[in-house]
């Protein structure tokens, strides 16, 4: 069976996953959906069978596909999803779900009722090296975490408005929440801080935080904290260090660092995992075996309420304590 798919949204994320789709044995990529005709014709050239679209209703209308990746910025989300979740048609969705909490809410009622299967793309949960920390904290007691996001500012405009990517915390820093519910589990409570430091007086339009930081209690008795910042040129990095009764894990994109008192134990990853998630997304929509999904919209939507919350609490001034929205 061939999988015929579309891919909405023609930017770095929907041109790498049509890439390494277009690799795998029994996918066709049939069609792009883009902001112009002209994107969405480009974005299809280099692949026989596809053809660009202008708006996702005539991409479905005009092509009987089995699956949806939807790669669009943060504020983007809502009707698409809402389509295709009428025409009964899986979908992959990019990080994060959208700018709040009320409209991705909204979507994963309407996912649940029609029992649609469904990924979300935290591909840190796909490495190998995130496999090897959740086999070494069986053995282990976690006692807290910190996480971190460091990097500078995208180029693009809406990134830079929090009506449009709802800043740091939710764009990028999400994939670092993620891991830590992923690997230690629920968040009840988080309390945020962020400032404005470097890029609101260096770059025109900036509206969102320059730095932040949030510390989370988790329903374990585990306390984490995970800082970011998006105004420095060099030095980024992203990860998370759990520290336990038995030393620290270090985990990366690269791989994990395992160092005990006498030893010091490096895990890397070998696989792309871009490429386990696609696998498990489309093994999904062949048999109906969602088990090999980590990230659910449901699931997501845990993450995408962490991430809210820590904005409004560097709003408030205040601890936010969860559930506090679904």
């Amino acid at each position: 069976m061939t999988l015929q798919i579309g891919v909405i949204g023609t930017g770095w994320f929907g041109r790498m996953h049509a890439e390494k789709l277009a690799r795998m044995e029994g996918v066709n990529m049939a069609a792009f959906v883009a902001t112009s005709k002209q994107k969405a014709d480009d974005a299809a050239k280099p692949f026989t069978d596809a053809r660009g679209y202008e708006n996702v209703s005539d991409m479905l209308d005009d092509r009987k596909l089995d699956a949806v990746y939807i790669c669009v910025p943060p504020f983007a989300h809502g009707e698409i999803e809402n389509e295709l979740v009428k025409r009964e048609i899986p979908f992959l969705v990019e990080k994060p779900l959208g700018v709040d909490i009320e409209t991705p809410a909204a979507i994963g009622q309407a996912v649940q009722a029609s029992g649609l299967i469904t990924s979300v793309g935290y591909h840190f949960r796909y490495m190998e090296s995130a496999d090897k920390a959740k086999e070494l904290l069986e053995g282990r007691l976690a006692a807290m975490a910190i996480g971190n996001w460091m990097g500078g500012m995208p180029g693009v405009g809406w990134w830079r408005k929090m009506e449009g990517s709802g800043g740091q915390f939710v764009e990028q820093t999400t994939h670092i929440v993620d891991l830590l519910r992923y690997l230690l589990g629920e968040v009840t409570e988080v309390y945020a801080a962020y400032g404005d430091r470097i890029m609101a007086g260096k770059e025109d339009g900036v509206e969102v935080p320059d730095i932040g930081t949030a510390t989370f209690k988790l329903a374990s008795g585990v306390v984490a904290s995970i800082s970011n910042t998006c105004a420095i040129s060099a030095g980024d990095r992203a990860g998370l260090h759990i520290y336990t009764d038995k030393g620290v894990l270090e985990l990366g994109h690269h791989g994990l660092i395992d160092i005990e008192s006498s030893r010091k134990t490096e895990y890397v990853n070998k696989r792309d995992p871009y490429q386990l998630e696609n696998e498990a997304f489309l093994h999904a929509v062949r048999t109906g075996d969602t088990s090999l999904i980590r990230s659910t919209y449901a699931d997501a939507l845990r993450t995408q309420e962490i991430t809210v919350a820590a904005n409004q609490s560097a709003k408030s001034g205040l601890p936010v304590r969860l559930p506090s929205y679904l």
